[in-house]
This record gives C-alpha cells, sequence and structure tokens, in this order.
C-alpha cells in the first residue's frame, strides 16, 4: 500500500478524541501512529493533502526547472495551497518546509544522522548555550529503533558515535564522488564514513530499492525514500488513527481550568471546525508551532499559550550551510544519486578553542546533478559566466565532472532570533503569518570559514582543478528551538518528555523543543524525541495516578 492507495478520513461526529495531533509531517506521524497502536482515539489535523508518487517530477525532464518553481522547497516560492506566506524581510535565510501527510520529509535530503553525545551538553563542555535534560544514552534505544522504522541504510561501526546496533540495511553506494572526496580525505588522515540515509539500498517493508536517480529533493517517485506518509500513516490507519486532511489549524482552545480542550480549524471549504481533546500534541515544526501557540491567546494566557517563561517563539536556529564545488578532470558521474549524502566527515565537529570559536560543523558529499545544479554551482560567477555561449561551456566543462562537500555549521541559540506574529501579512483565511527575524552569529560566521578553508584542502588533496565556493540563503531546512525543552518553567516552554509546563496536557514535540541545534541533520532526532515523549504521555494515560 502507498499514499496513493489512502484518502483521508474525517471523523463522524464531533466527539473528542483522546488525543488530537497537529500536523502529520515527521513527529506528527510518530505519535499518531503509536497512539493509535495503543488503542488510544486519535484524530490529527493536517493542513497539506496526500502528495502521489506520480506527481514528483524526477522522472520528467523538466524536473530541475519545476525544483525552483513549484516543487521548491520555500513555501514563499512555491505558494501551493496548503502553504502559508512567511515574512523573511528580517531574516539572513529563508525557512523551507513541506505541507502535507509526511511533511518536510517529502522534499528532505534524507541524511539519516544522530547528535553525537556531546551535542547534548554544550553548557557543561563548552560553557555556552545549555545543557538538554537528556544525554545521548536516554535517546540512543529510540534512535535505533526509528533506524528500523524508517529503513536507515548505512554502515555501524562509525568512530563518530559511540557503538551501539547497526542500521538495518547496507549502505547505499558511495560512487564516484563519494571515492573521489575519500582520497583526498585519506590522503590528509581525516575522518570520512559512508554516509547513513533514509532510503532503502534494497527492498524493504514494501519500499522499493534506490535507483540513484538523485531527485530526492523533490520527492521519490519509486518510494525508495523514508517518508512518513508511507512509512507511519497505512499502519496508524489500520489502527484506527483519524486523518483530516486539508484542516489549517486556527487556535488550541483552552477550558475555564487552562488545560487544553482542542483545536479550532479551518476546512478547504473555509469553514471553522471544532475538534475536541483531552490532550493535544502539537507537531507543526519550528516556525508554525510557535506561531499556533503565540495565535491561541485567552484570558488566560493573554501572551499565547503556554508562553508564561516568554520564550515561545524565541532561539530560533536555522544551520547556517554553504558549499565548495570541486572540479576534476575525472568523470565523476555527479548526476547520480543518492542526492542525500554519499559519505559524511566528522573531523573537525568537536570544539577546540585555538579555531577561535566554539563547536563546528558536519561535510558531506552531495552530487551537483544535471545542467540547472551546474549552473547553481556558477552562481556567484559574473552574470556572463552564467548564461549563453559561456553556460554551455561550463555545462560541457563541468556537468559530470564536480561534485560539492557541504559544511552545516551548528547555530547556538540566541532569543533575538525568533519567530513572532506578523502585523499586516495573514494567510488566505485570515490567520496572522509568521515573521521570521534572524541573523547568523559571529561565531557560525567563524565557524564557516574555518570548514571552508578546510574543504578546499580536502578538494585540493583529491585534485581538484578548480573549486567555487557558495553559500545560500535558502537554506533553513531545519527549523529548531522555538518552544525548548527544559526543567525550569522559568526557561523553557516544555519538560523532557514534551509537556508544557504551563498546560499539563499539551505537548509539543518537534524540532521546536532542541535545546541546541547540533551541526547534523536534525529528522533522526526529532522522530527518536517524539517517540520517546508519546510513549511517556502513554505510560501516563494508563496511570491514573500519574495525570
Amino acid at each position: 500500500m502507498t499514499s496513493s492507495d489512502l484518502v483521508a478520513s474525517t471523523p463522524s461526529t464531533r466527539d473528542a478524541a483522546d488525543v488530537v495531533v497537529i500536523g502529520a509531517g515527521a513527529s506528527g506521524s510518530v505519535a499518531a501512529r503509536e497512539l493509535a497502536r495503543a488503542g488510544m482515539s486519535v484524530v490529527c489535523l493536517e493542513q497539506g493533502e496526500w502528495t502521489r508518487r506520480s506527481d514528483f517530477p524526477g522522472e520528467r525532464p523538466e524536473w530541475e526547472l519545476v525544483a525552483q518553481q513549484a516543487w521548491s522547497a520555500n513555501p514563499n516560492v512555491r505558494r501551493a495551497p496548503a502553504d502559508y506566506p512567511i515574512d523573511v524581510s528580517a531574516s539572513e535565510f529563508d525557512p523551507l518546509m513541506y505541507n502535507g501527510v509526511g511533511g518536510s520529509t517529502v522534499l528532505y535530503a534524507a541524511n539519516w544522522v544522530r547528535f553525537v553525545p556531546s551535542d547534548f551538553r554544550v553548557r557543561t563542555l563548552d560553557g555556552v548555550a545549555d545543557d538538554w535534560p537528556l544525554t545521548y544514552e536516554d535517546l540512543q534505544p529510540y534512535y535505533e529503533r526509528m533506524d528500523e522504522d524508517m529503513g536507515v541504510s548505512g554502515l555501524g561501526g562509525d568512530p563518530a558515535y559511540p557503538p551501539g546496533k547497526p542500521p538495518p540495511l547496507p549502505p547505499l553506494p558511495i560512487g564516484s564522488i563519494g571515492r573521489k572526496g575519500a582520497e583526498g580525505m585519506d590522503k590528509l588522515g581525516w575522518h570520512w564514513w559512508p554516509g547513513s540515509n533514509a532510503i532503502a539500498a534494497k527492498a524493504y517493508r514494501g519500499r522499493a530499492p534506490c535507483v540513484r536517480q538523485g531527485t530526492c529533493m523533490t520527492g521519490c517517485p519509486h518510494g525508495a525514500k523514508a517518508t512518513t506518509d508511507l512509512t507511519h500513516w497505512p499502519d496508524a490507519q489500520s489502527h484506527g488513527a483519524m486523518l483530516v486532511t486539508g484542516a489549517r489549524v486556527r487556535e488550541i482552545t483552552v477550558d475555564s481550568r487552562g488545560r487544553a480542550s482542542g483545536a479550532l480549524y479551518v476546512d478547504r471549504e473555509g469553514r471553522e471546525q471544532f475538534q475536541a481533546g483531552s490532550a493535544v500534541i502539537v507537531a507543526a515544526n519550528g516556525v508554525g508551532t510557535p506561531r499556533l501557540l503565540l495565535h491561541s491567546t485567552s484570558s488566560l494566557f493573554p501572551d499565547g499559550l503556554a508562553n508564561s517563561s516568554g520564550l515561545v517563539g524565541k532561539r530560533l536556529m536555522m544551520h547556517p550551510f554553504a558549499a565548495v564545488i570541486g572540479l576534476y578532470e575525472d568523470s565523476l558521474e555527479s548526476w547520480m544519486g543518492p542526492a542525500g549524502q554519499t559519505i559524511h566527515s566528522m573531523q573537525f565537529y568537536e570544539t577546540d578553542t585555538a579555531r577561535g570559536f566554539v563547536r563546528g560543523a558536519k561535510w558531506n558529499i552531495l552530487p551537483t546533478g544535471g545542467p540547472l545544479g551546474v549552473l547553481w554551482g556558477y552562481g556567484a560567477r559574473p552574470v556572463e559566466e552564467q548564461w549563453g555561449v559561456d553556460f554551455h561551456r561550463n555545462v560541457k566543462r563541468s556537468m559530470g565532472h564536480s561534485f560539492q562537500w557541504g559544511v552545516m555549521a551548528e547555530d547556538l541559540p540566541n532569543e533575538a532570533n525568533r519567530i513572532v506574529l506578523d502585523g499586516v501579512l495573514n494567510d488566505s483565511d485570515g490567520i496572522p503569518a509568521p515573521k521570521v527575524i534572524y541573523q547568523s552569529s559571529d561565531n557560525a560566521r567563524a565557524i564557516l570559514d574555518f570548514h571552508l578553508a578546510r574543504v578546499r584542502e580536502a578538494h585540493a588533496a583529491a585534485g581538484a582543478v578548480e573549486t567555487m565556493t557558495r553559500t545560500m540563503r535558502d537554506c533553513g531546512w531545519h527549523l529548531l528551538g522555538t518552544a525548548r525543552m527544559g526543567e525550569d518553567p522559568r526557561t523553557s516552554v516544555v519538560d523532557q518528555w514534551g509537556r508544557a509546563h504551563d498546560v499539563p496536557n499539551l505537548y509539543v514535540i518537534d524540532g521546536s523543543v532542541f535545546v541546541t541545534s547540533s551541526a547534523v541533520n536534525p529528522t533522526a532526532t526529532i522522530m527518536a524525541l517524539a517517540l520517546r515523549c508519546v510513549e511517556h504521555l502513554i505510560e501516563r494515560r494508563r496511570d491514573p495516578v500519574a495525570q
């Protein structure tokens, strides 16, 4: 069964559910499935729709063109009916997301990377930010379970990580670009390892193996990439979970005791509906979640729901990203996938104060794609090099002969980086749009400068004849920290289980709860945390004394 075989189901009555889940993406899908498996009634409200495999453009000749338009990860560019506008006039970076069943897993690169133990102890080790209220060891069993659920392909034994259960599938081929990159790393004596990806290297639980088409970030037409519309929703629905699509939530309501009572939403006919629930879980990403909480005001919560700390929307982290493209004489077939990561490096991940900054970055090798991918590499060059005769010359010279080392810097929390409600801009249902206020720090810029210099060394060691460095405005894939977890209600929004300090039956389980960002892709951690939090909720529901 695939997402194209499924249809949304709407509750036939207005009866209260045990749990209302807002958002059917990475974390909301985990919640809906686990709650339904536990025999609880669950209704999930998702503002988007199902995306069918036949919708994805990856097998069509124009896919690189539409990837920049209708299939852009930027909702301000894509402007689909399920999207809401975002004011980015005060932001250095654009937030990226996908609204639909499966959420941003539909368009993610599927890099499947865990935090390392030091990521949970940044204050203790480096004197900045804060420690998490949990450890790597607390989360490790949930990481390993999510590896199984998502069908992760990878190689165990990476020395950058503690020992543990290896991924369930072998690694995807690293290809010519991975081998070439590894040559340079070996010459320098630097760490590299085959990349772990939530992409099936062979048939797995009804998913087809990857054909290495390299179109991962516009949706996988073959179903090889693990997206939660495939990995979680069929099971959730078979256990009774109800999914309401086209449901844009306007407000989380509260009763006279200050407990969450349900959600008001607008359906696609413009009618306001109400879904009651004994508990509410918010899983709307690091922009959508604070937007909803800030809009859910009442006499009991005049500054927004669960916001007595004043931190809802604050401490936004988005991972500054840059890449160095290396041009080689060798034929490298660098249009081939996966478009996640072929190999990765954690060589300079941990803090070394001699470098003049704290924390570090993760590297990974990505293909450069087809003709428009090559053009992207020349984006910082004079316009005459990007068009006309020079464009054709550059494509002939570069296509299939280049790859990129991507560098993702740790983004430390800063209360000035935040999500607020826009005073002018509304979505199509009249709900105030979010405004992003964000500037990267001097520390993050120093991280990138250092790492980009090292990446150029790695390309040179591998034999690159030329390198091009690219920074990006469209790099806000990872929306983190805007409803952070912690033990103290004065300095956090939720506890280590995602439970709001101010509202005992309200939970937040998406990337909003991150205390620090690490320097790795966050989806594995988001889903492992969601699994841990929702299992704790289920245990509490079964124990009347704990309620």
